[in-house]
């Protein structure tokens, strides 16, 4: 076995993988906060991308004024989100709300690149081509600047949730009833988990728009993205750093050795394994808890 090949398959994985948490982190800030499982994020991480594109692109902005914006407005978009559609889902059985998400990620999916053109569109945060060389192993800088950002991310999310506000938004997502009964503004909860997934989206959109370009393809990192929380558990945001990290070692390392022979296309085919074994063998994640109900 070429040791530098793995460690570079490993290494650049291990990078990738926080990425894809980075997209399930929203998914997680959600539903720990209100107990949506939210289905959209993929195509929030689309339209951040898109976001920052315009302001960048066509507004000729600074790249990282661009992102300040697009943070801004996509916290506005969360808060959105829940006064016209969440809001007038209370009381409905979650898998319509379930439903719900799913199909604005299909609208969202759709409409941006109506609007913008289906053409990738280059985002350029100012990373260095060149990768950075540590004996025979080549690191990606996008990947390892990501993996950075990811990690950042989620500690001030650790952080977040032991402050008073936090405290708040674990209780609406225990018991909508008993956090309305002890002055709890539910609604405000519920806006604010959208806003704080709109913020993760900007990160992420950010960052895999620098890597693969701005277009639809970007909504796709939902697929990862859900294996990560499934694995990882849903209300757990150190399972999204942990579950990150294998769900990337995995699909970088097998498909490393197994594409050349098979011809490619195995990196789709470890992720859909691994969300059937957790859920077969550990339906609650890694770190979820066991009173989550899977849809």
């Amino acid at each position: 076995m070429d040791m530098a090949y793995f460690l570079e398959l490993l290494v650049n994985g291990a990078l990738t993988g926080l990425m894809y948490s980075l997209v399930a982190l929203g998914i997680v800030l959600i539903y720990k906060s209100a107990g949506v499982p939210n289905l959209a994020q993929g195509a929030m991480v689309m339209l951040s991308a898109y976001f920052i594109w315009m302001f960048t692109a066509m507004a000729g902005m600074p790249i990282f004024v661009s992102i300040g914006l697009a943070v801004v407005a996509m916290f506005a978009f969360g808060l959105l989100a829940e006064r016209l559609l969440l809001r007038k889902m209370v009381g409905q059985p979650i898998i319509m709300i379930v439903m719900l998400t799913l199909g604005l990620e299909i609208f969202l999916r759709g409409v941006g690149p109506g609007f913008l053109g289906a053409a990738p569109k280059s985002l350029d945060l100012g990373i260095p081509l060149t990768p950075i060389i540590v004996g025979d192993v080549f690191i990606n800088r996008d990947y390892l600047i990501g993996g950075i950002v990811a990690v950042v991310l989620i500690g001030l999310s650790l952080l977040f949730f032991r402050t008073r506000i936090g405290t708040k938004l674990r209780a609406v997502s225990d018991d909508h009833v008993s956090s309305w009964s002890v002055g709890i503004s539910v609604e405000r909860a519920i806006g604010i988990s959208w806003g704080l997934a709109g913020i993760s989206a900007v990160a992420a959109g950010a960052l895999w728009g620098s890597v693969q370009g701005v277009d639809w393809t970007l909504s796709a990192l939902l697929f990862p993205a859900i294996a990560v929380v499934i694995l990882g558990g849903l209300d757990s945001i150190i399972g999204v750093l942990v579950a990150g990290l294998i769900v990337g070692i995995l699909g970088s390392v097998i498909p490393g050795y197994v594409d050349p022979i098979v011809g490619g296309g195995t990196r789709n085919v470890v992720t859909s394994l691994i969300i059937l074994f957790t859920i077969m063998l550990r339906p609650h994640g890694i770190f979820g808890r066991e009173d989550i109900e899977r849809v």
